[in-house]
């Protein structure tokens, strides 16, 4: 494949990712939407099938990584060229901040509906002493929307958490469905790893919010803290650094394994 077909693939399919992933949770949290508390198993399902649409567009292009999780396994693992890494994950950036661009557009009314509303307003913590209450560290109150942060707010768990989340995301990618002949599914693997991720949001998605992708939860991040949003609050960046490290950390972790002790 292309350099070409890697940027565009990439590019392309992590944007419908996360336009779709981050559309669900918008479409859950903010008022005025149609789908509000329908709950995370709606979500779950949401970004499994966001995961569904963005791979099933791009593995024909350049193999739908769509994570540097899953880049940097596939390179230990040894089907990525390391020389490949930069782009694959700058276009899995690239693609992120337009996804979440795009959550934006489309629920635009919704966000300034619920950015607005009193009861939102008053619910928020606020920095004693801080003038620009934009600037506060505590996570906003759309910011769930665009990335994820913790229920129990504890570095080593919350990292602990992504890393193993993401080593089995990974290594079910790295295994699906291999026989001895070393054939595995091809197009299908794409819908078994779609319901990997399903599995991963209802049984390791409560501590964290299951980021298991660092692109999937910094580009939205960026996203978050650049938009015009009213009384948005703070974007979170002491925590943003766990689901960026972590997921990297059980990725290479998983191709390690996959070496090891798999193949």
């Amino acid at each position: 494949m292309s350099n070409f077909d890697i940027f565009i693939g990439e590019v392309t399919g992590t944007a419908l990712l996360i336009l779709l992933g981050g559309g669900v949770v918008a479409g859950v949290v903010l008022k005025r939407s149609k789908a509000q508390n329908a709950g995370w198993v709606a979500i779950s399902f949401g970004w499994g099938f966001a995961v569904m649409v963005g791979a099933y567009l791009s593995a024909g292009l350049s193999g739908a990584h769509l994570n540097p999780a899953v880049t940097i396994g596939l390179a230990i693992e040894g089907g990525t060229k390391w020389s490949d890494v930069p782009l694959y994950i700058g276009s899995q950036m690239l693609g992120a901040i337009i996804g979440a661009f795009l959550v934006w557009v489309a629920y635009m009314g919704q966000f300034k509906a619920h950015l607005t509303d009193p009861e939102i307003i008053a619910a928020q913590p606020r920095v004693e002493g801080l003038v620009d209450q934009k600037s506060a560290p505590a996570a906003g109150p759309v910011l769930g929307v665009f990335s994820t942060g913790p229920e129990v707010r504890n570095p080593l768990q919350n990292a602990l958490t992504e890393i193993i989340a993401t080593f089995v995301l990974v290594i079910a990618i790295l295994t699906q469905g291999l026989n001895n002949s070393g054939n595995g599914l091809g197009t299908l693997g794409v819908l078994i790893t779609s319901f990997v991720v399903v599995g991963i949001g209802l049984s390791l998605g409560g501590p964290t919010g299951y980021a298991i992708n660092p692109a999937r939860d910094l580009g939205p991040r960026i996203v978050h803290a650049l938009l015009p949003l009213p009384n948005k609050g703070g974007s979170d960046w002491s925590y943003a650094w766990i689901p960026v490290l972590a997921p990297l950390i059980g990725g290479a972790l998983a191709g390690g394994y996959y070496n090891w002790v798999l193949a």
